[in-house]
C-alpha cells in the first residue's frame, strides 16, 4: 500500500525535473517533464515509501544515510534541488503543507535553549576530534562563510579575507578588549590578538574546541593576550571595547534573541562596536529541517532578518551597517565538499560509512540551501552611539594612510576610544 501511495503522490508532485526511480522489485519508473535535474534513485527498502509519505524531509536523509536509498553518482545536489523546486511549486499534498506550517508555528518551542540544553546542543556537533574537521577545512579551522574577493581566491585566502574584513568593521586599536562569543577553535581570536594587538576573551561551550584553542594560542605566542573560557555568554559580566560573534547566532534560538542582544548591550562599552556574522533567510521566518534538527544542529535555526532586528530594536544598540553576502557561502561549501570527498576514506576509518553518508548529505543540503533556498550571510554591525562608526564604508576598503587628510582625521576621530 505504501508503495502505491508513494507512486501516486510522486506523479502529482513531480512536475519539473526528471527522477528515475528503481523500486525494490527492480521496476523502473520515470517522472517529471524530461528537464534537468535528472536523477537516478534506487529505493532498496519498501519501508522507505511510508516513511517519506509521513515526513519526507526527515525520511529522505535517513534513507540515504542508512543505505536504503541510493542516488547514482551520489548526486545529492540534484536530488535535493529537484525536491525543493517541486515542493516550492505548491504541489505538496495538504497533509504535508499542514505539517510544514505546524513546524513554523512550533519553532519557538523547538528552539528553547536554556544553558544546559545549549551545552548539549554544542556537544552534539562540535565534540568530534579536531582531526576530523582538519579533513575538510583550512588550517585555521574557520567553520563559517569565507569571503571570496577574487574568483582565484583559495579557501585559505578567502577565510583570511573574512577575518580581515571583520577586523576592519570592528575598528580595532592596540590594547582594546574584545569578546569573541562562540570562539570555536580560536582562529579569529588568535588572529585579532596577533595582528591587531588587542586582548581577546573567547567563550565557548565545547570542551574539545576549548582545548584546541588554548593549545593554538600557546603555539602562536599570544597566550598572554587571549583568554579562552568554557562559559555561556550569559554568564560573562565584564565590559568590552568590541564584541564579535561569528556563526554563533544560528545556535542561540529565536526565543533567546532578546536575552542575547540585551547581553551584548550590557557587555559593550558606550563607545563600543559589535559585529554579528550569521546565516539568515532572505525571506520570512521559517523552520529548521527536521533532518538537520535531529542529526546535525539540534536547536539550530536560520533566522529571518526581521526576527533579528526585532530583538535589536528594543535595546540601546544601533545598527550602523548591515552587509549581505551572496554566493560566498555556497563557494565555501563547495571547497569543503571537495576536501571531504577527497578524505572520505579517512572519515570512514574514524567513524563508519553511515557517518560519511550523513556528512555528505549535510554538506549537499547546506549548499542547496544557499543556491535554491536563497539563504544569505549577514554581517550586522552595532554600536551605542550614532557616529562611533564612520558614516561611509570607505574605511573598509582603504588604509587610513592612503586617504586624504580630512577623511583620515575624521575616521581616526570617530574611532577615538
Amino acid at each position: 500500500m505504501g508503495q502505491i501511495l508513494f507512486i501516486n503522490q510522486a506523479r502529482r508532485l513531480i512536475r519539473t525535473g526528471t527522477p528515475e526511480i528503481r523500486l525494490p522489485n527492480g521496476q523502473q519508473l520515470t517522472f517529471g517533464d524530461g528537464s534537468e535535474p535528472s536523477v537516478s534513485i534506487h529505493i532498496k527498502d519498501s519501508a522507505v515509501f511510508a516513511a517519506i509519505l509521513r515526513n519526507p524531509e526527515l525520511a529522505l536523509g535517513e534513507a540515504y544515510m542508512d543505505g536504503r536509498l541510493e542516488v547514482a553518482g551520489d548526486d545529492l545536489r540534484g536530488l535535493l534541488i529537484l525536491a525543493i523546486r517541486n515542493a516550492d511549486a505548491g504541489n505538496l499534498p495538504p497533509i504535508q503543507k499542514l505539517a510544514g506550517r505546524a513546524r513554523v508555528a512550533l519553532r519557538l518551542w523547538a528552539q528553547r535553549s536554556p544553558i544546559a540544553v545549549a551545552r548539549r546542543n554544542v556537544e552534539h556537533h562540535y565534540e568530534f576530534p579536531a582531526a576530523f574537521y582538519d579533513l575538510f577545512m583550512e588550517e585555521d579551522k574557520q567553520y563559517t562563510c569565507a569571503y571570496f574577493q577574487s574568483p582565484e581566491d583559495t579557501l585559505e585566502q578567502a577565510q583570511a579575507n573574512k577575518k580581515a574584513h571583520i577586523a576592519k568593521k570592528l575598528l580595532l586599536r592596540p590594547g582594546m578588549r574584545v569578546m569573541d562569543i562562540g570562539s570555536g577553535w580560536g582562529g579569529l581570536a588568535i588572529t585579532l590578538a596577533r595582528d591587531y594587538g588587542v586582548h581577546v576573551t573567547g567563550v565557548t561551550l565545547s570542551n574539545e574546541q576549548l582545548g584546541v584553542a588554548r593549545e593554538r594560542a600557546v603555539a602562536a605566542g599570544v597566550a598572554d593576550r587571549v583568554d579562552f573560557r568554557l562559559v555561556d555568554y550569559r554568564h560573562v559580566d565584564e565590559q568590552f571595547d568590541r564584541i564579535v560573534a561569528v556563526g554563533m547566532l544560528e545556535h542561540v534560538g529565536q526565543p533567546q534573541y532578546g536575552t542575547y542582544f540585551r547581553k551584548i548591550s550590557a557587555n559593550l562599552k558606550d563607545n563600543g562596536v559589535a559585529l554579528i556574522h550569521f546565516i539568515g533567510r532572505s525571506g520570512p521566518p521559517g523552520a529548521t529541517s527536521p533532518w538537520i534538527q535531529k542529526y546535525i544542529f539540534p536547536g539550530g535555526y536560520i533566522p529571518a532578518l526581521s526576527e533579528v532586528m526585532g530583538a535589536v530594536e528594543p535595546t540601546d544598540l544601533i545598527a550602523t551597517d548591515i552587509e549581505v553576502w551572496r554566493g560566498h557561502y555556497e563557494r565555501t561549501i563547495q571547497h569543503w565538499e571537495q576536501r571531504f570527498e577527497g578524505n572520505a576514506d579517512k572519515v570512514r576509518a574514524m567513524f563508519d560509512d553511515r557517518f560519511v553518508r550523513m556528512w555528505r548529505y549535510y554538506l549537499a543540503a547546506a549548499g542547496v540551501s544557499f543556491s535554491d533556498r536563497f539563504q544569505v550571510l549577514y554581517q550586522l554591525q552595532l554600536s551605542k552611539q550614532l557616529l562611533t562608526v564612520p558614516s561611509t564604508r570607505d574605511y573598509l576598503y582603504q588604509h587610513p594612510a592612503q586617504m586624504p587628510a580630512p577623511q583620515r582625521s575624521k575616521i581616526l576621530e570617530s574611532n577615538d576610544v
